[in-house]
């Protein structure tokens, strides 16, 4: 693209008042950009954090109003979730119409295997890396599973 083409694109963006052109021609491509006058005096903009209101410690001589409505800590969750290792598609049991590995409310020890993912043709036993009680099956049979996405949740034994 020439100079003389260019300068013709400024000229068109500058009478138009539009705020930004971009023109291609095969490999070339020209990306013309005008910004109001008033705004490149704020062109730096800067995130600061705000300091925490004041009215917060203002507060606390009522404390024995507060401590009731104080939201409680929520509650520890000490449930294992087993995730796949791998993308596949998420079998419950070794061949279609047979057993299921495992069974909801079935304790299971650590090295059990839980299911089998199978990924590129290869057949990939999930074994249960702690020991415990199956709380959830959150995969479903037969259906796709991404990597890291939860298959089992088990309670501690």
């Amino acid at each position: 693209m020439d100079l003389r083409k260019i300068k013709t694109l400024i000229d068109l963006v500058e009478e138009s008042g539009i705020a930004e052109l971009e023109v291609k021609e095969g490999e070339e491509s020209v990306r013309i950009s005008r910004t109001p006058k008033h705004s490149a005096q704020l062109m730096p903009q800067f995130y600061m954090p705000q300091p925490a209101p004041a009215a917060v410690p203002a507060a606390a001589p009522s404390t024995a109003a507060a401590a009731p409505s104080a939201p409680s800590a929520p509650a520890v969750d000490t449930r294992h979730r087993v995730k796949a290792p791998m993308v596949g598609t998420f079998y419950r049991s070794p061949s279609p119409g047979a057993k299921a590995f495992v069974e909801l409310g079935q304790t299971v020890k650590q090295g059990q295997t839980l299911c089998i993912i199978e990924a590129m043709k290869m057949l990939n036993q999930i074994e249960a890396d702690r020991a415990g009680v199956i709380a959830e099956v959150v995969a479903e049979n037969e259906k796709p599973v991404e990597f890291d996405q939860t298959l089992f949740i088990i309670d501690p034994a």
